[in-house]
């Protein structure tokens, strides 16, 4: 008998490799190598969370749980809400996943069906833009204006963009890769169209507290009203050093309370216990933690920053938020082949501007999360070799 091999959805053949990862897969293990291609630091989680996790997981916490999330740790997210922008969330409000990825997904199969368009800002990690196509939506690219190392949004150039197959906009702020961070003109502005266009906001504001002019970056939270219609992506993966945990949580309104946990139980069935109690140890006892660690990526970004335009090779300057620096290169049109021969020559590995959509193909990403000491040993070895090329 024949048996025949079905073939997979299209949707899936579709899914394209990471430009990132394949520069990571090409030079992971080398000697000497200095890292700054993923967004993630060097340290390790903190004790007082894994020693939460731990003491939970000795105790047995470890069957189904809460799909949403258990009642305690929706309850300090709520709190961290309070504390750091000013305003009162219910636990209804919250729901907690497996990771800030899962969060973006789970908003855009919530607000696009198949065929709708879902506008995003670009340069844009490639992660946000592939979920969009794999929910089969259609990404629509709105480019940021740059000008003088200085990324804009264009909120005209947003306008066009929308068309009566317009769904939701998706905004990231602070931005990865650009470190473009929205002003709160910006966030009104955008919320103005999506209520006069009856859209849905996709916020992703992951690097909300990784903000170098201030206490925090501006928010959607500070310009909304309770019946606008916006969905909030978070992480512990940056903020608390977890990026291994694959931790989340979402901020949306009640009444689609019911269908996010829907999506929560048919994907993964929640978060382990012995993990979310890790991730309230982070959000009641982190604070300090988080300031110190936002202290030493605004050192580090200085310190790579002023290397690299003291060469007068490199475009960019410091970034208001987030942790990357998003670099111009005198000479750079295809940053997928610079990538692979930085790596060779210097053993700085950075993450190609290709990967990050349009805009961003003369543009290398690097993340400055670590030790100053190790970033200015990358900043020295990319200077060295810029003012060789």
């Amino acid at each position: 008998m024949t048996i025949i091999r079905p073939e997979i959805s299209a949707r899936a053949a579709a899914a394209p490799r990471s430009g990132i990862g394949e520069i990571v897969t090409y030079a992971r293990g080398r000697e000497n190598l200095m890292p700054l291609w993923i967004g993630e630091g060097d340290l390790p989680t903190p004790d007082f969370i894994t020693r939460a996790a731990s003491e939970a997981l000795l105790a047995g916490e470890t069957f189904y749980t809460w799909t949403q999330g258990i009642p305690a740790l929706r309850e300090a997210i709520v709190r961290y809400y309070q504390r750091h922008y000013g305003r009162d969330l219910s636990v209804d409000n919250i729901y907690v996943t497996g990771s800030g990825m899962q969060s973006i997904v789970l908003a855009i199969q919530t607000v696009a069906s198949a065929g709708d368009e879902i506008v995003y800002l670009s340069p844009a990690w490639p992660n946000v833009v592939n979920a969009i196509g794999v929910s089969e939506a259609k990404p629509v690219t709105v480019e940021l204006g740059f000008t003088d190392g200085r990324w804009v949004l264009d909120i005209d150039r947003l306008k066009a963009a929308i068309t009566p197959k317009t769904s939701a906009l998706f905004i990231n702020s602070p931005s990865n890769p650009t470190g473009w961070t929205a002003t709160h003109d910006d966030l009104k502005a955008v919320l103005e169209l999506a209520r006069k266009h009856g859209l849905w906001i996709v916020a992703d504001e992951i690097y909300g507290l990784y903000y170098f002019e201030g206490a925090r970056a501006p928010s959607f939270m500070d310009v909304m009203e309770p019946e606008d219609r916006i969905i909030f992506a978070n992480s512990f993966s940056k903020n608390w050093c977890m990026t291994g945990w694959r931790v989340g949580w979402m901020v949306a309104p009640a009444e689609i309370g019911q269908t996010l946990t829907n999506l929560i139980q048919y994907s993964t069935s929640g978060v382990a216990q012995f993990m979310q109690k890790g991730a309230i140890a982070a959000l009641e006892q982190g604070d300090d933690f988080v300031r110190t660690n936002i202290e030493r990526a605004r050192k580090s970004r200085d310190i790579l920053c002023d290397a690299l335009i003291a060469t007068n090779r490199v475009e960019t300057l410091k970034p208001a938020g987030a942790l990357y620096a998003f670099l111009k290169i005198d000479g750079v049109t295809d940053s997928r082949e610079e990538a692979f021969r930085i790596v060779d020559k210097t053993g700085v590995g950075l993450a190609p501007g290709t990967a990050f959509g349009a805009g961003g193909q003369g543009f290398m990403r690097a993340c400055f999360l670590r030790d100053p000491l190790q970033v200015e040993d990358a900043a020295n070895r990319l200077s060295d070799y810029i003012r060789s090329r």
